[in-house]
């Protein structure tokens, strides 16, 4: 390793210790190592970071963001709260499953697991706490329930990752992480499951809707589904999706109608994006918009004299974000010019040419990562690092997003830079040490949908192909799917 390489990472290492902010620490390690290897810091770092942001992918972010925290503010996460409980309340220990499945939609909708934990978690702690849960389990739950609706589209992190790897499709990405985020959504309740039945936890008693009202739903929902899907994914597919939209409306009529306008956001989002309607740029505008209007207008829950305070906090969190961007630009240009992605390409090459060792390798350092950094520059730096490797023997670009997501994920429920865990023990009254040893089953959830994610690029990738995302002669090339590796 050359000696501006060890100046960049022993510089970085050393602000991370003192607790310098991260983007400030990505900055100053990236300058002292621009000096070191010649040339002029204050042009060469300014310049990068500036072509760093200026991506037309990015303006999404801002605007997911800004639907986020409208949604967030205008009483959505009490009607999916609603909706969850038909679907899944009556099972025993039913409160941890409308927890999950709810932190599914509202993250999915919202695009950031903070705001799923504090607006879910807000009314779902207190009430698990008074229906004799465990508080602990209740934080364990929240937490580790929020990350899923980073994998289910739209999510922040996908156009990130997709602008760090470079030509990744935004749209593959969004399609990609819709089946890994619904099955690591399901370890979470399996696990949340298990511990209920072993501490007594009871279902809770839902009262279901007149008939009338739900076969006239349930036939016009699957006539519209078929009518509208069948000639883009398929006629098999859209009937399942017309069977599960018959079954909510069967199990769920009044809970699902008043949730219905709030989980259209998700269809109008990714169905516009599939149909080439506009792009996912176009997408997030239109979600602002619509949350606008639903949240402002429709359900009233924000007042006019609100907007200024969330357009105040959603500019603080873009600025962060687009910081971050702009800073991990320039260390990703001088770990380039030092050779640190072709070194460590060629030290995991070198440990083992078996595929299986070496993601677990990239895993077990993707997991270290995220215990001390947080999501956005972890993937800013480390895509550069270890997409090329991936890519040697064969892995998908996108394959590899989802796995990387889907690790990171597990560091905001870990100490000591996990955002997610530090909201949830602030919602839940509790303390880091006393909610970890129940956080344990459910790192061990994660950990396995993680795996499976890992090794079985069907699970991300077979959808994309299904809508049409990703050609499907690429993505049988893809290692453990065909003999060959993509090619180059």
């Amino acid at each position: 390793m050359g000696s501006v390489a060890l100046i960049l990472i022993v510089t970085f290492a050393v602000l991370l210790v003192l607790n310098v902010p991260i983007a400030v620490a990505i900055a100053l390690a990236s300058f002292v190592a621009i000096l070191a290897e010649g040339s002029d810091p204050s042009v060469v770092l300014a310049s990068r970071m500036v072509s760093g942001v200026n991506s037309f992918a990015l303006l999404a972010i801002p605007f997911f963001i800004l639907s986020g925290h409208l949604m967030g503010k205008g009483g959505l996460a009490r009607r999916l709260i609603d909706f969850a409980a038909t679907l899944v309340g009556r099972l025993p220990g039913g409160l941890g499953y409308v927890n999950t499945l709810t932190c599914m939609l509202f993250g999915s909708i919202s695009g950031s697991a903070a705001a799923a934990v504090s607006s879910v978690g807000g009314f779902m702690i207190p009430e698990m706490n008074r229906k004799g849960y465990s508080r602990e389990f209740n934080v364990a739950v929240t937490t580790t329930a929020a990350t899923t609706g980073l994998m289910i589209p739209p999510s922040n992190i996908m156009i990130v990752y997709s602008v760090a790897a470079g030509s990744v499709s935004i749209a593959a990405m969004f399609m990609a992480g819709v089946l890994p985020g619904v099955l690591s959504g399901l370890c979470i309740m399996f696990v949340a499951g298990v511990i209920s039945i072993f501490a007594g936890y009871r279902g809770e008693v839902i009262e279901m809707a007149k008939w009338k009202p739900i076969v006239a739903t349930s036939v016009i929902g699957a006539t519209l589904v078929t009518a509208v899907m069948s000639p883009r994914i398929g006629l098999l597919a859209t009937a399942v999706i017309a069977g599960v939209l018959t079954c909510v409306c069967l199990g769920c009529f009044t809970t699902f109608r008043r949730a219905f306008f709030t989980l259209l956001l998700i269809v109008i989002v990714i169905g516009g994006i599939l149909g080439g309607i506009f792009t996912a740029t176009e997408a997030a505008a239109i979600a602002v918009v619509y949350s606008f209007v639903l949240s402002v207008l429709v359900y009233r829950e924000i007042r006019t004299s609100e907007l200024p305070s969330i357009l105040l906090e959603s500019g603080i969190t873009t600025a962060v974000v687009m910081l971050l961007i702009g800073a991990s630009s320039g260390m990703s240009w001088i770990m380039t010019m030092a050779n640190i992605p072709q070194t460590v390409s060629a030290t995991l090459l070198d440990v083992s040419d078996n595929p299986l060792v070496i993601l677990l390798l990239i895993n077990l350092l993707l997991i270290l990562v995220g215990t001390f950094m947080d999501m956005t520059p972890a993937v800013l730096i480390f895509t550069p690092i270890f997409l090329p490797v991936v890519t040697t023997l064969g892995m998908h670009p996108v394959h590899f997003g989802i796995m990387m997501i889907a690790n990171l994920c597990i560091g905001l429920c870990t100490p000591p830079v996990g955002t997610c865990l530090f909201i949830g023990c602030g919602v839940g009254k509790t303390s880091i040490a006393k909610v970890t040893p129940t956080m344990l089953p459910f790192f061990s959830a994660m950990v396995v949908a993680l795996m499976v994610i890992t090794y079985v690029p069907s699970v991300s990738l077979w959808l994309p192909v299904q809508t049409k995302q990703l050609k499907e002669a690429e993505v049988e090339k893809a290692f453990f799917m065909g003999e060959k590796p993509i090619e180059q």
